[in-house]
């Protein structure tokens, strides 16, 4: 299948296409076009782009956006390097993690010095492929959430609750 985005890839266009290549279509064309090109006058799909079928929605990245629209929001590692991949694309205006400060650099190298973009996509791929076996690390390393969060007690009502269990 054909998945078309505009050219002079960078954060967003070059995870979304590692995403859509490793896990939505092993088999995609990706096509570059100018910014401005009506996205409804293309055949096929159209991503990271003004009227794209996926674009940035809701305070979300493309590539959350592909997320959500192919059902790989079960993985936490694919989770957080949405958040790294929005954070690196459009700075958030309080906090930022600081793994998106570094993909963000990454990437514009890539953009300054890979004229070609299908080039851009072999070269960055390995970039992603980095970046997902670490967040699986990250993701691996955080304490699992509790079913039932404990009832927050006054400290005296703890201490009265603990001395009572001794007994």
């Amino acid at each position: 299948m054909k998945w078309i985005t505009r050219q002079h890839l960078h954060v967003d266009r070059t995870a979304s296409a590692w995403l859509i290549r490793t896990r939505i279509d092993t088999q995609a064309e990706f096509v570059f076009v100018p910014a401005g090109t009506a996205a409804e006058t293309l055949d096929g799909h159209t991503f990271d782009m003004a009227g794209g079928e996926y674009a940035h929605t809701g305070g979300r990245c493309t590539f959350e956006a592909l997320l959500a629209r192919h059902d790989l929001r079960g993985d936490p590692a694919l989770l957080e390097m949405g958040r790294i991949i929005r954070d690196a694309d459009v700075p958030p205006s309080r906090s930022r993690r600081p793994e998106a400060t570094g993909l963000a650099a990454l990437m514009t190298g890539f953009q300054v010095s890979v004229a070609d973009d299908d080039k851009k996509l072999r070269l960055t791929a390995p970039v992603y492929d980095a970046l997902y076996a670490y967040c699986k690390e990250k993701m691996a390393q955080q304490p699992a959430a509790r079913q039932t969060p404990r009832p927050q007690l006054r400290y005296s009502r703890r201490v009265a609750a603990h001395l009572a269990e001794d007994d």
